[in-house]
């Protein structure tokens, strides 16, 4: 039988290249599967068997772990240490017992063959995810070869194949057999389960992908691509940047009479594609991301990622937000900030407002007349911290205070202050300990959320990714949080 198993071994490997070692592992398993089978049924036991290497020749033992005894609760795996000699092992050893081997039968050789061709299975997606794994955000090629339940494989050719999802297809195309298809590869899933490699033709990694093959200069780092945004099949924005200043990045994207743009329209199911000037100034790059419409005015808050973008004309507004919202989610996406459109009307309106609530806040806690409330918000001041910490040269600027003045007036900012912040820190609750347990919720992010009123799990899955991000946190891990937290709506 030593004979028998080398041959196999030998024989395997060589027709589907897999590793000897990789099949004598699998004839071990499956020696031990038939070993268990035969004579351990209904029994709970570890076993191992060693095969040798060039002999063929192959052991069984059985296998127990030392344990303490208030740990023993397995004795078919388990020996309690009490129970062997103290000077010999210890807590954690493993101890082995060599057991008369079975014969490679039958049923060893039944349990082999499944043993090896899932080996050989692991070792084919291992190959194929090495293969592809450096190849991620490319441009892939195949063929439709055959419609599931929520999407399509696609042959890559060389035994590969890829999978695109319904969702990631563009909304209303249509795949028939055999059809020539062109996606971006995203994903390489290394797992035993599902899809291997994850196909998609909506992600914006596909736009960028494309007009790096159409656009000569990016590929040449020429033009620089800033980043997209799309929604598939309708309207994508992209923003390039160029190195040379020779180089007209837009015409360049465009190409003579637009052709190279038509080519990724094309690809693309008729795609309107915005290609945007990009800049490091963020309210010329959100101006620009906004086009056609022309933009009055930006007021950035850079910690918040919000801007309010003001407009002189409503038909300017019209067309900033775009059908159905269209322009102004891109513009949003690809410059990633909060984008707050009205009129200038409107704004003023609310800068009004804006201003009276600061107005009566100083006049309400400082205990002062309207006229210097109001020469403080003029001033630029929106918080009784400002008042109370910036160099008192800053209220030089207002007219008739004195020094003594300008110091009582920021002792009693200062006093309103800390009784604001008293009063804050009393009423913070703690997080709730089910909400500390939370997986993937850290103690210091407990604690965060909290104090802004997130206390139970349940406040937590009443959230938004966006009211998380707020926060601090990253889009990914508000993501997350909020899922977990909602698993209790689905038990």
């Amino acid at each position: 039988m030593s004979r028998e198993i080398l041959t196999v071994v030998e024989v395997v490997s060589n027709e589907k290249g897999v590793s000897r070692e990789a099949i004598f592992e699998a004839m071990e398993q499956a020696l031990v599967a038939a070993t268990k089978k035969k004579f351990y049924e209904h029994d709970e036991v570890d076993l191992r068997v060693s095969i040798d290497r060039k002999t063929g020749e192959y052991d069984t033992f059985r296998v127990w772990t030392v344990v303490a005894d208030e740990d023993h609760e397995m004795p078919g795996l388990q020996d309690a240490i009490s129970d062997l000699d103290p000077t010999k092992w210890k807590i954690g050893d493993v101890r082995e017992e060599q057991i008369p081997s079975i014969e490679f039968g039958r049923i060893a050789a039944q349990i082999a063959k499944q043993v090896i061709v899932q080996k050989i299975r692991e070792a084919e997606r291992a190959m194929v995810a090495d293969e592809y794994a450096e190849r991620v955000g490319e441009l892939i090629y195949g063929e439709v070869k055959k419609q599931t339940k929520d999407g399509f494989i696609i042959d890559l050719g060389n035994n590969a194949e890829g999978y695109l999802a319904r969702e990631e297809m563009i909304p209303r195309e249509v795949l028939r057999a055999k059809q020539r298809v062109t996606a971006i590869l995203f994903s390489v899933n290394r797992d035993g389960r599902g899809a291997q490699l994850l196909l998609s033709r909506s992600r914006p990694e596909m736009l960028i992908a494309l007009m790096r093959k159409e656009v000569p200069e990016i590929s040449e780092e020429i033009i620089e691509i800033k980043g997209a945004a799309r929604q598939p099949g309708v309207r994508a924005k992209i923003a390039v940047k160029t190195n040379d200043h020779r180089i007209d990045a837009v015409g360049a994207c465009i190409g003579m009479r637009g052709t190279r743009i038509q080519a990724v329209q094309q690809e693309l199911e008729g795609e309107r594609i915005d290609v945007v000037i990009w800049s490091d100034d963020p309210a010329q790059y959100i101006a620009s991301a906004l086009e056609p419409a022309d933009v009055s005015g930006i007021v950035l808050d850079e910690d918040a990622h919000s801007a309010d973008i003001i407009f002189a004309a409503s038909d300017q507004l019209a067309r900033a937000i775009g059908t159905q919202g269209q322009n102004v989610r891109l513009a949003s996406e690809l410059t990633g900030y909060r984008l707050d459109m009205m009129l200038e009307d409107e704004y003023r309106a609310r800068q009004q407002s804006e201003s009276q609530q600061y107005v009566d806040l100083f006049i309400q806690r400082l205990e002062i007349e309207e006229d210097l409330a109001t020469a403080l918000v003029e001033l630029g001041f929106t918080s009784l911290e400002e008042v109370a910490f910036v160099p008192a040269e800053t209220f030089h600027e207002i007219e008739g205070l004195d020094d003594d003045t300008i110091a009582a007036l920021q002792a009693r900012a200062k006093d309103a202050a800390l009784a604001d912040e008293l009063l804050q820190q009393e009423s913070i609750q703690d997080p709730s300990e089910e909400l500390l347990a939370l997986e993937g919720l850290d103690r210091d992010l407990a604690f965060n959320l909290a104090a802004h009123g997130i206390v139970t799990v349940d406040d937590l899955a009443d959230q938004a990714v966006g009211d998380l991000e707020d926060l601090g946190v990253d889009t990914a891990t508000a993501g997350k949080l909020i899922m977990k937290a909602r698993e209790s709506w689905f038990n």
